[in-house]
């Protein structure tokens, strides 16, 4: 029997796996929100298997995405990436990266958690979309200015919505997914 999933999901098995096991699964660590978000940011322009095939490049590159480790990159550690063939090298995404680990870990010292303030403009709870393609949302654009205001760059309503999607914040598996009612099961919990 085959399973009905997200059309975008059944071109790449890298993309299959992905959608599989983490797309649209609700995520509350505020370090790996926090990746997940930089990791959208690299993606602007760019389909997104590039990044999952350069995922772990990213990691060692940019030290497994602590943002205490990235907040103290120098122009040198730019420098470095920008030569790092394993990673997207460009000069201000990487800049974004480093300034998002400062706004991050600004927050953090304000006592402010960057998972609670992103699921409390949420409202809490992962939303049951429509599974209809869509690029924004007034949620999106909503989270986007937040993050602005807080330092955070390649974060538009764009990059926002698709890492609303990837981390759980908007369940927009299709109707006919398989995937839409597991991960709405994870929401209720």
């Amino acid at each position: 029997m085959t399973l009905s999933r997200c059309g975008w999901a059944e071109s790449d098995p890298l993309l299959l796996a992905y959608h599989d096991e983490e797309w649209g699964v609700p995520e509350y660590d505020s370090r790996a929100l926090w990746e997940k978000l930089i990791l959208d940011g690299f993606q602007a322009g760019l389909s997104w298997s590039i990044i999952l095939r350069k995922r772990d490049a990213f990691r060692k590159a940019f030290r497994n995405f602590h943002p205490e480790k990235v907040a103290r990159f120098s122009e040198a550690d730019v420098t470095r990436l920008l030569q790092d063939p394993g990673i997207v090298r460009s000069r201000a995404k990487i800049e974004a990266a480093i300034a998002g680990a400062r706004a991050y870990l600004a927050m953090q010292e304000a006592g402010q958690n960057f998972s609670g303030f992103v699921w409390g403009i949420a409202g809490g709870a992962p939303i049951q979309g429509a599974g209809a393609p869509v690029a924004k949302s007034s949620l999106s654009e909503k989270i986007s200015q937040a993050l602005k205001e807080r330092g955070f760059r390649f974060t538009g309503p764009v990059i926002v919505y698709a890492w609303m999607q990837a981390v759980g914040i908007i369940n927009d598996h299709t109707a006919t997914c398989f995937r839409r009612k597991a991960v709405q099961a994870l929401a209720m919990k």
